[in-house]
């Protein structure tokens, strides 16, 4: 990692001293970077285990209520991204689709995990995905949360990535975007550009990682990374089943998307939830624990977490 950006990093004895389930945290060495994660290992010995990824821009925090749920029954692991909330900054390589995955499959052999299921939120999913057609990993399932699998059409599509690439790019534009993002009104404004209302603790997470130049050189240079016409084509092949539990609200990745997907898919479904935007997870962890244990009975998986 570049010593410049180093220097712009999440601190965790300073930024993390009041992060969400921080008991649960942890910090691990695999392929080459140093990983901030949340283990949760409540459930008896020969649970089956869930593999949380959350989405660009977010950090373990996106969690805070679903992982307890989920722990009550499974063994639960949740990294931080690589360049995302405490872990590392990779070269950008490593910020594309297919660095991200190879990332999180040298981070789950350094912890020795096989997940039974993964969860992905938003961009999250499209890296689940990419893990498990790559053969990365061999889970019983795949849920993607408002799941980002499909390119953006027309002239955002033209125009995003490349612009993302530039202002990645410029070493100052980070800060300067961390400097806007520190203000209590802006912040307001991308949260509520989501469809959500997360809460006040959610907030919290989301300020601390927006006003941190590092973190934000992490958000940008995975979008400016980002390919995701491979999994698109790839997709139908999937070799496990997938639910798609998408917000009716949400403002970042269309819902009509996830019918796209469910119609090349074969055998996936997807289940809306009413009221709730791109963090449906965060505004409702109760009614996503429940539709993701309901799947997992479906294919076979012996947890029931709980949604209350």
């Amino acid at each position: 990692m570049r010593a410049d950006a180093r220097s712009d990093r999440l601190d965790w004895e300073r930024d993390g001293r009041d992060w969400p389930n921080r008991a649960a945290s942890r910090f691990v060495e695999a392929g080459g970077l140093r990983w901030h994660l949340q283990s949760f290992d409540s459930a008896p010995p020969g649970a089956p285990s869930v593999l949380l990824l959350h989405g660009t821009g977010a950090a373990t925090h996106s969690w805070r209520g679903l992982a307890p749920r989920l722990a009550a029954s499974w063994h639960v692991l949740a990294p931080d991204l690589p360049g995302h909330g405490f872990t590392d900054l990779p070269e950008p390589r490593g910020l594309s689709l297919p660095g991200m995955a190879e990332a999180v499959a040298a981070l789950l052999a350094a912890t020795g995990t096989r997940p039974d299921l993964i969860v992905g939120h938003s961009a999250g999913a499209a890296i689940a995905a990419r893990l498990v057609l790559d053969g990365r990993a061999s889970p019983r399932g795949l849920v993607g949360l408002n799941p980002a699998f499909l390119p953006f059409g027309g002239l955002p599509g033209q125009l995003f990535s490349p612009a993302a690439r530039w202002l990645g790019g410029l070493p100052a534009v980070p800060r300067l975007f961390a400097k806007v993002g520190a203000s209590p009104a802006v912040l307001e404004r991308l949260l509520r550009g989501t469809g959500s209302d997360i809460g006040d603790d959610g907030r919290r997470g989301y300020a601390t990682l927006v006003a941190s130049p590092g973190h934000v050189a992490g958000a940008l240079g995975m979008m400016a990374n980002w390919d995701l016409r491979p999994i698109e084509r790839e997709l139908p092949g999937l070799p496990c089943p997938l639910l798609m539990i998408v917000g009716a609200r949400d403002t970042t990745v269309p819902p009509e998307q996830a019918w796209r997907v469910q119609r090349t898919v074969p055998g996936s479904v997807v289940e809306m939830l009413a009221g709730l935007g791109h963090l449906a997870h965060e505004e409702r962890p109760d009614q996503v624990a429940t539709r993701i244990a309901a799947f997992a009975a479906r294919i076979g998986l012996p947890a029931t977490p709980t949604g209350d």
